[in-house]
């Protein structure tokens, strides 16, 4: 068998691993957020403080995105997928050590910079494995493990936490991230015999940094990111503290707004490809309407059930759009520019994480949480307004690329 039919054979072997080291990613990091009451006790830290902690890790993993790009597109990705699981590992069981609030903030930003590696480097993966709309589509279909984790997160974390206490369960699951690192390292191929096959043509780093079509992109991305980490951070504890839910309602309830999502990011790419390739407007603004209907029923709902199924319906037309700033650009960029475009989409999204969870923190300890849900209607407004800039404009050299797929 020749090098490039093995590599085709293996290709969707590289999407599962992929597809499930995402998912462990989320529920490393979504345990922290199940186990914010627990930790809050324990530690005898505020609210505010509390949201310091869940933003802490966002700053490193901001800075990161970038820079894992450089590297996924410099020396191949499978190096910088393996060292990136192995550091969110570690600091993943140090989390369940941590005896002071100033210990955990540290732990936490190391945390993020250990991880923020990944997200470039698998979508760079992913660049090396596939091409064209093939490469669009397996891009769009890979990050519904986003929310298929945080639908897992809950399920696994909960259960855990009333069976061992929280400080085990951050051991227990950072373990489970060594056995993936053994699995991904020899059953993948190396980033080198992949990118043997494929046209590797030198681009100077500019054409992605200026291209206004992804920090555009970036902008809006970012304002609906803002309800993506501020719900993922922050529903748990709502839940529980103003719904008056105990952990085990919680561990059930929260996966159905993320399998919602799950569900519709995976077919969302072939939605955005067929539908949507130069028309993104067409899709943002209606679902930025409906995901600021949705969070304000959220708010509203008189019964649990009624905000779950809001919370469902801001998800669903979030994970659209979702789906259409991943599919878009790793359609159109060239594939050795696939690590820094996409690292420069996604630090739009974790810049979010860093800002809603403390800014919600905030809110909540000197306003409640009906100041919350107008933050948050408030972030949807703002991508919708930046929504208006989006011109599905690309440089000569990526109209070329186009040209030739």
């Amino acid at each position: 068998m020749t090098m490039i039919e093995k590599i085709g054979a293996r290709k969707y072997l590289v999407f599962l691993l992929l597809y499930l080291g995402w998912c462990i990613s989320f529920i490393d990091r979504t345990a922290i957020s199940i186990s914010a009451t627990h930790i809050i006790k324990d530690l005898a830290i505020s609210p505010v403080k509390m949201g310091a902690v869940l933003s802490m890790f966002y700053i490193g993993y901001t800075i990161m995105q970038i820079p894992g790009g450089w590297l996924a597109d410099k020396i191949g990705s499978k190096k910088v997928i393996l060292v990136a699981v192995a550091l969110w590992s570690v600091f993943t069981i140090l989390t369940g050590m941590v005896e002071s609030l100033m210990a955990l903030l540290v732990i936490r930003l190391l945390f993020g910079l250990g991880e923020g590696g990944f997200p470039p480097a698998s979508f760079k993966s992913v660049a090396e494995n596939f091409s064209g709309v093939a490469r669009s589509n397996a891009s769009s279909a890979m990050v519904s493990s986003n929310y298929i984790g945080s639908m897992i997160a809950p399920l696994i974390v909960a259960p855990l936490i009333l069976a061992f206490d929280w400080r085990n369960t951050f051991m227990i699951i950072g373990g489970i991230g060594f056995i993936y690192i053994f699995l991904f390292a020899f059953l993948t191929p190396s980033s080198k015999a992949v990118r043997q096959q494929v046209d590797h043509s030198k681009t100077a780093s500019s054409l992605v940094l200026k291209n206004k079509y992804l920090w555009t992109i970036c902008a809006m991305w970012f304002g609906i990111s803002i309800v993506n980490k501020g719900l993922d951070t922050w529903m748990p504890i709502y839940l529980m503290t103003e719904r008056g839910l105990n952990l085990k309602a919680v561990g059930w309830l929260l996966p159905i707004p993320f399998l919602i999502a799950g569900l519709t990011t995976a077919v969302g790419g072939w939605i955005v490809n067929k539908y949507f390739d130069g028309k993104e407007r067409r899709l943002i603004i209606p679902c930025c309407i409906l995901m600021c209907l949705g969070l304000y029923e959220m708010y509203s709902a008189a019964t649990i059930a009624q905000v779950i199924i809001a919370q469902g319906f801001v998800y669903l037309f979030k994970s659209l759009i979702f789906a259409l700033v991943i599919a878009l650009p790793a359609k159109k960029l060239p594939q050795e520019q696939i690590g820094r475009g996409l690292g420069i989409i996604n630090t739009g999204g974790m810049a979010a994480g860093f800002v809603a969870p403390v800014i919600i923190g905030a809110l909540v300890t000197w306003s409640g949480y009906h100041a919350v849900f107008m933050f948050l209607i408030g972030a949807v407004v703002f991508s919708l307004f930046m929504s208006f800039w989006i011109k599905s404009q690309v440089t000569p050299r990526l109209h070329k690329e186009l040209s030739q797929a």
